[in-house]
Formats: structure tokens, C-alpha cells, sequence
């Protein structure tokens, strides 16, 4: 039972500290704004991780081209994690560390959002994915733990869960992109 009190109050705690920082609270807000002024203008907002954060990033993904509250129009959105054979052969091709930079740089446009999810802020994968859309005019947005890693140098907008514990960080990185996400909807399609 020790465990179970231990990791909720932890989670409830690295939240509260979210709650308490209001740079992070803006910079959460402001995120919110460039993605809508980007699919208004009818670019994308692409998502990149790895392990779970491959999972945050699927799931977040899904939230905007699929439906996050309520019934409405589909937003261009997606994870670059989910051609199993575009990724496999690149791994294999050219190594791990470049599957992302090369899709964005065959698939990116300036004005598109890219949203690369790593708790290190240290993925190199990633952090080329980074350096690629810096090339090309693309927004980027760092979801990280608190140091913000390799990825706080390049990030456009950094969004550094203060924890330096994966799980705890995971679970706020859930809660921020859900917050976002419920913006964007609110906003794009606001109910009558």
C-alpha cells in the first residue's frame, strides 16, 4: 500500500508544481495558440518520441485528428513513429537516429509544428528531428523532464515537466498535451 500512496502523492505534487509556475502555464497557453494558428493556415502538427513517449505522442496525435471532446471536423495531425515499415527500414538503412529528420525533412513544410516528446530532452533521434526542422521553418515544441536536456538549445517552446522522475514526468506530459489539446478544439470549433 506504501507504494501506491508514494506514487500518487508524487504524481499530485510534480503537478501542483506545474500549477505553481506560471512560465510553464503560459508556455503551455502559447503552444496551444501556434498549433491553432498553424491548422488554421492548414499545416500540420507532428508528433515524435520514443517507448512511451512514442505511445504520448500516438495518443496525443489521435486526440486532434480524431476527437477530443466532442464531434467535429478532423485536424491534420499525427505521430512519425506510425509507418512500422518506413521506420524499420530507415533504422536499418541509415541507423535509429535518423528516422525523424528524414521524414521531416521529406514531409515537413515551414509553418508545420513539430512536438518531440522525450524525458531526457536528450533523445538524438529527436534532437535531429529538431535540427532539421530548424532547417526547414518548422515550429518546434520540446516536451522534456525539468533540465530540458540537448532539446531545451534547439526547442522553440519548451515544455519541462519539473521532475526529474520518468513516470511522474510521463504522466504530466499526458496532462499538458490533454490540456492543449482541449484549447485547440475549444478554439478551432468553439460550441454554439
Amino acid at each position: 500500500m506504501d507504494i501506491v500512496r508514494r506514487s500518487i502523492d508524487a504524481s499530485i505534487a510534480t503537478k501542483q508544481q506545474i500549477l505553481a509556475n506560471e512560465k510553464l502555464l503560459n508556455t503551455i497557453n502559447e503552444v496551444a495558440q501556434v498549433m491553432i494558428k498553424a491548422l488554421r493556415e492548414g499545416k500540420r502538427v507532428l508528433w515524435c518520441g520514443n517507448g512511451g513517449s512514442a505511445a504520448d505522442a500516438q495518443h496525443l496525435a489521435a486526440e486532434l485528428s480524431g476527437r477530443f471532446y466532442y464531434d467535429r471536423p478532423p485536424l491534420n495531425s499525427e505521430a512519425l513513429h506510425c509507418n512500422t515499415s518506413y521506420l524499420t527500414a530507415v533504422a536499418n538503412d541509415y541507423g535509429y537516429d535518423l528516422i525523424y529528420s528524414r521524414m521531416i525533412d521529406g514531409a515537413c513544410k515551414p509553418g508545420d509544428v513539430l512536438v518531440g516528446i522525450s524525458t531526457s530532452g536528450n533523445s538524438k533521434n529527436i534532437c535531429n528531428a529538431f535540427r532539421k526542422a530548424k532547417d526547414l521553418g518548422v515550429v518546434t515544441v520540446a516536451m522534456t523532464g525539468e533540465s530540458g536536456g540537448e532539446m531545451k538549445k534547439m526547442a522553440d517552446y519548451l515544455l519541462n515537466i519539473p521532475s526529474a522522475d520518468t513516470p511522474r514526468i510521463q504522466e504530466s506530459h499526458i496532462m499538458v498535451g490533454h490540456i492543449i489539446c482541449e484549447i485547440v478544439e475549444a478554439q478551432m470549433f468553439p460550441r454554439v
